[in-house]
């Protein structure tokens, strides 16, 4: 495969995929800023391994995500906390975007799930992962999956009480 072609192929798979692939990785992050940045990051290494990766490009990013998301876990942890947080808010009121984004309510509440929890909806119910597939991509076993998803359902019935009767 000549350099020509394959920059072509991974330019048409970046334009095809990076809307999906953005709201996950904001999902995955909770803030927009952070997204943009894993995806980017993500996207630079997947350019690196382009060639080997033609078989499934999009289970390779959604587990490079996954990865990314938690090694950026794993440094916030060291970082010092404090009791003050910044003012993120939204000044519409609605962090919801367009195309089919979870709406502002559902948003807050996935926001406010640990990280791992909200991994595990983000990719069983927005990535439509089976618990298999989620499993594999956050490095962890099925009952984990199947755990912080119960949790998780769980905080979410509690934070949307008016949603009940929908699919959560």
């Amino acid at each position: 495969m000549s350099r020509s072609t394959r920059d072509a192929d991974y330019a048409a798979f970046v334009q095809a995929a990076w809307q999906r692939h953005l709201r996950t990785a904001e999902l995955l992050t909770g803030d927009p800023h952070r997204g943009q940045d894993l995806l980017q990051d993500c996207l630079v290494k997947l350019y690196v391994r382009w060639p080997r990766q033609a078989a499934d490009p999009h289970a390779y990013l959604r587990r490079m995500l996954a990865n990314g998301s938690i090694s950026r876990w794993r440094r916030r942890r060291r970082e010092l906390l404090t009791a003050e947080t910044p003012d993120t808010a939204d000044p519409t009121g609605d962090p919801a975007g367009p195309g089919g984004e979870p709406d502002g309510a559902l948003r807050r509440a996935l926001l406010a799930l640990p990280d791992r929890q909200r991994a595990v909806v983000v990719l069983r119910h927005i990535e439509d992962l089976s618990e298999k597939e989620t499993a594999a991509v956050l490095g962890c076993t099925v009952g984990s999956v199947k755990s912080h998803n119960s949790r998780a359902m769980a905080r979410l019935r509690a934070a949307l009480p008016e949603r009940q009767e929908a699919a959560l």
